[in-house]
This record gives structure tokens, C-alpha cells and sequence, in this order.
């Protein structure tokens, strides 16, 4: 895990410090095109850091972010710290709200059409769902946006601040996307269950269909589904990055876009870490939450 930070703290560093431009020039001016002091670019640039060579950038750069100091935002005028702090509420309750209305409607309809297989219901669910997965969030987004905001008034075209009518559009646009794809992977996790031996025999010795899927398939299929889950969420929380963008949600992918768009590359680095890191400890989560649902691998671990 640590080894993966790293890597990723390199990489983002090195296509920082490749980007087109001059930070320091931007944050003198806040114009590249405004004529400033030779002077004063070369205090700051020597202040930064960034006279310096490229390693060593990088490993001052780390060391800092070691000790909690990401640098200062020139964008937000303000610590990255506390900018941070400040947009990463808006990204979880995004994505968090996103999950919700993705597993009410993906389980029950992943599992109905499995066991509903080969039925007029299962092709309607499954071509619906292929067009939901075929579709971009961004495109998603738009449309909606036209349809609700535009269109019928229902809700504000530009938002801006988190609160319950900025967020239903949103929601509804990662929601809708990810609950196509969730619904396809939960009938195909069950569908592989129901035709294990293990059920045909339940099958054969006179058992009762919901018993077989609520006490024999469910509790199999569960592990695979809870490994799916946190790729989505991992998913979403990329995807909400152009969501954000479309519907001004104030979110880390909202503010990384600004971020590049102002070359605040400060902002940039440390937003990408924090989304790596969030990304691996949901999986880390994941990964432990199979010792207390799997009896069998708890006992392998002793």
C-alpha cells in the first residue's frame, strides 16, 4: 500500500512538473499575460523550490506531506489542507448517496433477474441496463440536467452549495450509471451460483426455491458482490470528478479541474493523493471484511 502511494505521488509529480506553463508566473500575476518583475519571479521560484533539481524537488515535496504540509493554494488563497477538508465532504455525501440508490435498486433487480432467467422482465432489464452502462456520466448528466433544470424547473441548473436540491441530479446521474452495471454483476454473481452443484442437489432432495436463494445462493454470492461494491465505490468516486464538473458540485473533482485550470499544481498533487488513498483503503476494507463474513477463511488463517 505504501509502495502503491509512492508510485502514485511520483507520477503525479512528474506529470505536474511536466504540464505546459509557469506556476510561479500565474501566481504572482493570477495572468500569464501580465508583465511582472524578473525579480520577483525569481524570489519566488528560488521560495518554492523550484530552482532546485528534480529529485530533490520531489523528495522535499514528500517530506512535507509527511509532516501534513501540502503546500499553499494560490487558487483558494488558503493551506491545500484546508481546502481540502473543505471539498471532501461534498465528494463523500456524493458519493455515499450514489451507492445507496445504486444497491436499492441493482440487488433486488440483479437477483430478480436471475432467478427470473430468460423471461420478457430479464431481456427489459438487461437491454435497459446496457444502454445505462453504454451511456457517459457526463452525457448522463446533461441530459438530465436539460430535462429537470432546464425544461421542467424542478431543480437548480447551476448549483454550487451541498444541499438536498443540488444533490438529487447528481446523485441520480452516478446512480443511474453504476446501478446498470451493479444490476448486470449481481445477476451474473447469482446466476453462477444457481447453477452449482450444491443447488442442484438442494434441488433434487425437494427443497424450496427460497430457501435455496435466501440460506444456500445469497450467502455464497455475497463475497464476490462485496468485491464488486468496492470497485464501484472506487468507481464512483472517479466518476464523480465530471459529475461535479456538470452540476458545480463544490467537490475535490470540481476543484482539481479548477486546480489545472489555474495551474495551482499544489492543489492538483494533493488532490490526486487523496483520492488514491481513499481508493485503497476501501479496498483494504473490503479485503477485511471477508474474515468476518467467511467463516472458512478464518479458520484457514489459524
Amino acid at each position: 500500500m505504501v509502495l502503491v502511494l509512492l508510485g502514485i505521488s511520483f507520477i503525479t509529480f512528474c506529470l505536474v512538473m511536466l504540464a505546459p506553463g509557469d506556476p510561479v508566473r500565474q501566481m504572482i500575476a493570477g495572468n500569464e499575460d501580465i508583465i511582472v518583475s524578473q525579480v520577483e519571479i525569481d524570489a519566488l521560484r528560488h521560495e518554492l523550490g523550484l530552482d532546485q533539481p528534480f529529485l530533490f524537488q520531489y523528495t522535499s515535496w514528500l517530506g512535507r506531506v509527511l509532516h501534513g504540509n501540502f503546500g499553499f493554494s494560490f487558487m483558494m488563497k488558503k493551506p491545500v489542507l484546508d481546502a481540502l477538508l473543505e471539498t471532501l465532504p461534498a465528494t463523500i455525501i456524493l458519493a455515499v448517496a450514489s451507492s445507496v440508490f445504486m444497491l436499492v435498486f441493482s440487488i433486488p433487480l440483479g437477483i430478480y433477474t436471475a432467478v427470473k432467467q430468460n423471461t420478457w422482465f430479464d431481456y427489459l432489464i438487461r437491454g435497459l441496463t446496457f444502454a445505462g452502462v453504454s451511456v457517459p456520466n457526463f452525457w448522463m448528466g446533461l441530459v438530465l440536467l436539460w430535462i429537470f433544470a432546464l425544461k421542467l424547473g424542478l431543480f437548480p441548473i447551476v448549483g454550487g452549495s451541498i444541499s438536498i436540491e443540488n444533490l438529487i441530479l447528481p446523485m441520480l446521474t452516478l446512480g443511474i450509471v453504476m446501478t446498470s452495471k451493479y444490476t448486470r454483476q449481481v445477476r451474473a454473481t447469482v446466476l453462477e451460483e444457481l447453477n452449482q452443484d450444491y443447488v442442484v442437489g438442494a434441488r433434487a432432495r425437494g427443497m424450496n426455491e427460497s430457501y435455496i436463494l435466501w440460506k444456500e445462493v445469497l450467502p455464497n454470492a455475497l463475497l464476490p458482490l462485496i468485491t464488486l461494491f468496492g470497485l464501484a465505490f472506487g468507481s464512483l468516486l472517479g466518476g464523480a470528478a465530471v459529475v461535479e464538473i456538470v452540476f458545480s458540485w463544490p467537490g475535490l473533482g470540481y476543484t482539481v479541474v479548477q486546480a489545472i485550470i489555474y495551474r495551482d499544481f499544489q492543489t492538483v498533487q494533493a488532490i490526486v493523493l487523496w483520492i488514491a488513498l481513499m481508493y485503497m483503503v476501501i479496498n483494504l476494507v473490503v479485503d477485511l471484511s471477508y474474515n468476518h463474513l467467511d467463516p472458512r477463511l478464518r479458520k484457514a488463517g489459524r
